[in-house]
């Protein structure tokens, strides 16, 4: 049963903003940190951010580069992603996850798919003039 669903994804102009949202069914998992994860043809899929369950810390994969910035509503069950200054390399398909562990986050796992056990379907965004 997919508990994590995102949104917000399309078309975009390189340069212009998006923001997606991602909603779980399970008020439990807003107990943990969630991140998101991009994965574009032929590509492995790669880290984008994490924020810990209470907004303390935030971590970004290198290629943001301060163009991304992740936050959550746990009183809304959501988590977003606002992308800024976005390039056509930035044409993935996009997904919220959930950490598998509760607490602090150790950055040194964040980037590892496998700390993850729960994952969105994904939604796409194209950056393309």
């Amino acid at each position: 049963q997919v508990r994590l669903e995102e949104s917000g994804g399309g078309l975009a102009q390189p340069g212009g903003s998006l923001k997606l949202s991602c909603v779980t069914s399970r008020r439990l998992d807003m107990t943990y940190p969630l991140g998101w994860f991009r994965q574009a043809p032929g590509k492995e899929r790669e880290f984008v951010a994490i924020i810990s369950t209470s907004s303390t810390n935030t971590y970004y994969g290198d290629f943001v580069k301060g163009r991304f910035a992740v936050s959550r509503d746990n009183a809304k069950n959501s988590l977003f992603l606002q992308m800024n200054n976005l390039e056509p390399e930035d044409t993935a398909l996009y997904y919220c996850a959930k950490f598998k562990t509760p607490g602090v986050i150790n950055p040194s796992f964040v980037a590892d798919p496998e700390q993850y056990d729960s994952w969105g379907r994904g939604t796409q965004i194209t950056v393309s003039a």
